[in-house]
């Protein structure tokens, strides 16, 4: 019996389900602000906000058309690394939170800087739309299964 190999890279895609669930939570969120019993400027501050995140969050994390979107994730010889058209491979340290679900991956890592990992958390977001059913099957394996998943990059 052949040993596993460690190696493995998937590509995904702008996930549909995940763009027509972030724009119903947005119009529930506005049609909440409607109905609420708020001055007039506080709505329209809160509809501002909304309108604001959706045009930070939809290229970067849904549409995944700006340049540090994260559209890949690799595991080789050196680690987990991540993939934006801005950084290329990046380096990263996933999180023992990241979620592999069925419908869904949730990846939560840190982007290590000078061989440390970050402080800061990043999230990615991979609904079963935005890959090929086999390979959103094999990134679920691998991200329960890997050893040293958790390990920091050499």
């Amino acid at each position: 019996m052949s040993s596993p190999s460690d190696r493995f890279e998937c590509h995904w895609q702008a996930s549909r389900l995940l763009l027509t669930a972030y724009l119903a939570v947005q119009l529930l969120a506005l049609t909440a602000l409607c109905w609420l019993d708020i001055p007039l400027w506080a709505s329209v501050a809160g509809a501002l906000l909304c309108l604001a995140h959706a045009v930070w969050v939809i290229p970067r994390a849904i549409l995944l058309s700006h340049p540090t979107a994260v559209t890949a994730l690799r595991r080789d010889d050196q680690g987990w690394q991540v993939w934006s058209e801005r950084g290329g491979w990046q380096p990263v340290q996933l999180c023992p939170d990241s979620l592999a679900l069925p419908l869904v991956v949730i990846l939560r890592f840190r982007p290590v800087i000078q061989g440390r990992p970050s402080w800061m958390t990043k999230s990615c977001c991979i609904p079963r739309d935005a890959l090929t059913p086999d390979i959103h099957r094999r990134l679920r394996v691998r991200l329960r299964f890997s050893r040293r998943k958790w390990a920091v990059p050499e």
